[in-house]
């Protein structure tokens, strides 16, 4: 019972071109971790640098409580990218059991488990679906964050 590779290959695409998929939606989320965590990180030593001055002025306070308040929105942020990462990760397990599956069902023709390759693809299917949530939720929280910063110097110019 010989399965021509072609069979093989055409059967294992579907599921890997979602872990190609996968792959390109979690390297622009762990590009956008870092970031998020480099800007609390720069906020945190401006606010260090803040409070160590002898003396502060009221131009001082309403930038630390303006740190304060991003720092807060940005902790928000960084847990929604944190969701979104382990969504496309448990997608990416998913489409790789998937894809093994169909690789064992043609090469030893046992039929019979249509419905667990299908249940484990469209898990994955889900998976994706709840990490693109997640991440749009993530991008309209920075869309905020960006407004609270830009009040500030809106607010210096009056």
């Amino acid at each position: 019972m010989n399965v021509p590779i072609v069979q093989l290959i055409q059967g294992m695409l579907a599921p890997g071109l979602m872990i190609s998929a996968c792959g390109l939606l979690l390297l622009g989320m762990n590009n956008k971790y870092s970031l998020v965590v480099n800007r609390i990180r720069l906020l945190n030593e401006e606010k260090r640098n803040l409070l160590h001055r002898e003396k502060t002025d009221q131009l001082d306070n309403n930038r630390l409580n303006n740190i304060e308040l991003q720092i807060s929105h940005l902790i928000g942020r960084i847990s929604l990218v944190r969701n979104a990462v382990f969504s496309y990760s448990l997608a990416v397990a998913l489409f790789i059991v998937s894809s093994v599956l169909i690789g064992i069902t043609i090469n030893t023709r046992t039929p019979g488990f249509d419905w667990l390759i299908v249940s484990f693809f469209y898990a994955g299917m889900f998976a994706v679906f709840v990490g693109i949530i997640f991440a749009a939720v993530e991008v309209w929280k920075g869309y905020r964050i960006v407004k609270i910063e830009i009040s500030e110097v809106f607010r210096h110019q009056s």
